[in-house]
């Protein structure tokens, strides 16, 4: 996916915006990039590939290359960003975060009126990066064109521009999937996607931006160029998984949004009986964990945490672009407890089950090491769709995900009438959908959070969420 930071001050804030970047590295490991503002440089930028290592090694020595009162900066898992565009509407530097499903579409139909031409990559593709900004060119001003470009655009465009007299300029997509926040300074205002970085930056939080919202940020504060839409559709799953824990949006805590999704789930499991004989709960790390904590809290159950993940020198396991590099990854960083795990009955949380990959390769581990019994709890529905607005589940297909195979094993292509079934636990569909994946990866149970206990945890207004990856409503 990605995650984008931005400040502008009375002072160079290149190190502060460094490290506002780096806040966002949790979001992507493919690409990152910084670009400047300074009155006598003009906008500078650097752009490094970060899959082999991290953020903050590419960039530790960014102060002495870079200076600039204004600078913004991305993690992207996708193209390199940001760019520098010289354009009608000036020279600026540009991130855009989000998902272009039309691009074809979009650059035939640009070129054909243009006469102008793009920068292809490998295979003809285009930066989306690029794409988007063209767009917004095609208009007199970057609040009209920015209109333009989300409206246009089949997907998801959340976008930070740096001017090249030092404003940026931030928009949120136009059903606020993603989330942007204004953090204010004594000398400076901040943009970001995560909380908590511009907090540790001495920000205390100035608005946060409504859907389609458009604003220019100086240093001095935030002036609206295009008012909040009506509408809004920020992603579930950003509580779920992929947000950090002590980040906010929408007035929403993460960290507390999954204790509450876990005491949710022990609640449901209480009600029917199905963690008698439990000895320990147990997240799966990282994000499985605070939903863990919660079902312990509710459940009266001891949390334990029979494995540790050897972190230091590895990324997140689903990080590498090959599924074998993942898998061995993930086996690698398991380090076992073994007196947390010899002959008890153990219930895992996890914060969802996509592919299930690492799945069963986790359970034998646990039995291996001498588990009596390991019943796995999903904090989220069966996730049915591969995400089409922000990429999050990395599915080129419907059919990678794992409910989906197992429903046309049981059923063949029918079965793919019968979805909402089979995503409630209550069904014969449902509960067949349950066992079978419990006897492929040998748990003794298991068990989905349900779409409503979900929403319920978050504690908006169902319409203002979007819940596509589980019920394929948009």
């Amino acid at each position: 996916m990605g995650g984008f930071f931005g400040m502008a001050a009375k002072r160079d804030c290149v190190a502060d915006v460094f490290f506002g970047v780096d806040y966002h590295s949790h979001l992507g490991t493919r690409r990152a990039g910084l670009a400047a503002f300074d009155p006598e440089s003009g906008i500078q930028r650097e752009i490094h590939s970060i899959e082999n290592s991290p953020f903050r090694t590419k960039f530790e020595h960014i102060c002495d290359e870079m200076k600039g009162t204004s600078a913004i900066g991305v993690i992207s898992d996708y193209d390199p960003q940001p760019l520098i565009i010289r354009s009608n509407l000036g020279t600026y530097a540009i991130c855009v975060i989000g998902a272009v499903n039309n691009s074809e579409e979009l650059i035939r139909s640009y070129l054909s009126f243009s006469g102008g031409h793009f920068n292809a990559m490998t295979a003809g593709n285009v930066n989306m990066t690029e794409l988007v900004s063209a767009l917004i060119d095609q208009k007199s001003s970057f609040a009209a064109g920015i209109e333009f470009a989300q409206n246009t655009i089949d997907g998801t465009a959340s976008i930070l521009i740096l001017r090249d007299d030092g404003t940026l300029i931030a928009a949120r997509d136009r059903l606020g999937r993603l989330p942007i926040i204004i953090g204010k300074g004594e000398d400076c205002c901040a943009v970001t996607f995560e909380t908590f970085a511009y907090e540790k930056l001495g920000c205390v939080k100035e608005k946060e931006l409504g859907p389609g919202e458009i604003v220019e940020i100086t240093a001095d504060g935030v002036k609206v160029l295009k008012g909040p839409g009506k509408e809004m559709r920020i992603c579930s799953f950003l509580w779920s998984y992929y947000g950090y824990p002590t980040s906010t949006y929408e007035g929403v805590n993460v960290e507390v949004m999954r204790c509450r999704n876990g005491g949710i789930m022990a609640e449901s499991d209480r009600k029917a009986g199905n963690n008698e004989g439990v000895e320990y709960v147990c997240g799966v790390p990282d994000s499985g964990t605070p939903h863990a904590i919660g079902y312990a809290n509710e459940s009266h159950i001891p949390f334990a945490r029979p494995y540790i993940k050897y972190t230091p020198t590895w990324s997140r396991s689903f990080m590498p672009p090959k599924q074998g590099d993942r898998n061995r990854i993930a086996k690698m960083k398991q380090i076992p407890v073994t007196e947390l795990i010899k002959d008890k009955s153990l219930l895992f949380v996890d914060d969802s089950i996509v592919r299930g990959t690492q799945l069963k390769e986790t359970v034998d581990f646990l039995y291996q090491n001498g588990a009596k019994a390991v019943h796995m709890r999903s904090a989220c529905p069966p996730i049915m769709f591969g995400c089409k607005y922000l990429g999050f589940s990395r599915a080129t297909s419907d059919m990678e995900l794992l409910a989906r195979r197992i429903i046309l094993e049981l059923e063949g292509e029918e079965g793919f009438h019968h979805i909402e079934e089979y995503s409630d636990g209550s069904t014969e569909r449902g509960k067949k959908l349950r066992t079978t994946i419990a006897e492929k990866f040998g748990f003794d149970s298991l068990e989905f959070q349900s779409l409503e206990g979900v929403i319920k945890a978050i504690g908006l207004d169902p319409c203002k969420l979007c819940t596509y990856c589980w019920n394929g409503k948009e």
